[in-house]
């Protein structure tokens, strides 16, 4: 059984908080104190969020995991285009600098730093190769948005998150070229999640694409903040959220298992392969009927 905190908030510093304390009280706990943490967030591009992660979650986020005992903290990414630029833009490096967080921009790293993953049964033509930061990591955070995916994803919460450890264009065009142009795009996003498993996953549903994305499309209000250690039951939710919220016809129209994202990271064990295996936990007594509603949700599929 996988829990995932569910808060109802239009406040996301209070969001944050209150869905990692009802998560740290499950049973399906995370580990903080005295661990060296590293922060993956969304920042594919640098558009306000839900396009990429929003700059006062992540910093709420920060904020938390500080208080939880990190020793460390250390944030990591790679974006669709040059990270440099995004993190410019966002204007995210001056306050996160001022909380202690070291960044690393994956565009960076040396060759000797992207370990080669082959898998025989994997889709991936030539195997992939994810930043060894990644893969080291002694505590792996990380936050996401609640959006849909207009080019071949149809969702993209915390396993497609799993994208930005890849190489980018920039630096090897194999493997972006490779998910892109593969009708197998959706297993494969599955497959880069095997290679590594995050600690604790947050995901910012305070703004939602339900069509469109991933760094523009038709928003809506969801009002939540989601925490939960396991990406297949994070996903799940989130599905969950957009189909309350009224999604596009990929989302609607197909029981939330059964989308290929998920369906495949079940298939190779990532995740609860039901609904029956995901606990859904209120932050807060005002979260408790939104909490109620996602559950419903969640068994109807």
């Amino acid at each position: 059984m996988h829990a995932v905190a569910v808060c109802q908030t239009t406040d996301r510093a209070q969001g944050v908080a209150l869905a990692m304390a009802a998560l740290a009280k499950s049973p399906d706990t995370f580990e903080i104190k005295g661990r060296r943490v590293f922060l993956k967030p969304n920042f594919n591009t640098a558009d306000p969020a839900p396009g990429s992660t929003d700059n006062q979650t992540l910093l709420a986020l920060v904020d938390q995991l500080w208080a939880a005992g990190a020793a460390s903290i250390t944030l990591g990414e790679r974006s669709w285009q040059n990270t440099h630029r995004v993190i410019e833009d966002k204007k995210i490096l001056p306050p996160l600098k001022e909380k202690g967080v070291e960044v690393i921009v994956f565009d960076d790293l040396p060759s000797a730093d992207w370990v080669e993953i082959k898998t025989p049964s994997h889709h991936w033509p030539e195997g992939f190769k994810v930043a060894r930061p990644i893969l080291e990591a002694d505590c792996l955070v990380e936050t996401c948005c609640l959006k849909t995916h207009a080019y071949g994803g149809v969702i993209t919460m915390s396993l497609k998150l799993a994208v930005g450890v890849l190489p980018g264009n920039g630096q090897d065009p194999r493997y972006m070229q490779a998910l892109h142009s593969s009708p197998q795009q959706r297993r494969m996003i599955a497959e880069i999640n095997t290679a590594f498993r995050p600690e604790l996953v947050v995901l910012d549903g305070v703004d939602a694409f339900v069509d469109g994305g991933p760094m523009s499309g038709q928003r809506a209000r969801g009002n939540l903040m989601l925490a939960g250690v396991n990406r297949v039951a994070v996903d799940a939710v989130g599905v969950a959220c957009l189909k309350r919220l009224g999604a596009n016809r990929s989302i609607m129209e197909r029981p939330i298992f059964q989308q290929e994202q998920i369906a495949a990271a079940v298939e190779l064990g990532l995740g609860p392969a039901g609904p029956g295996g995901v606990e859904l936990a209120a932050a807060d007594p005002g979260s408790l009927e939104l909490t109620a509603a996602l559950r419903s949700i969640l068994d109807q599929g």
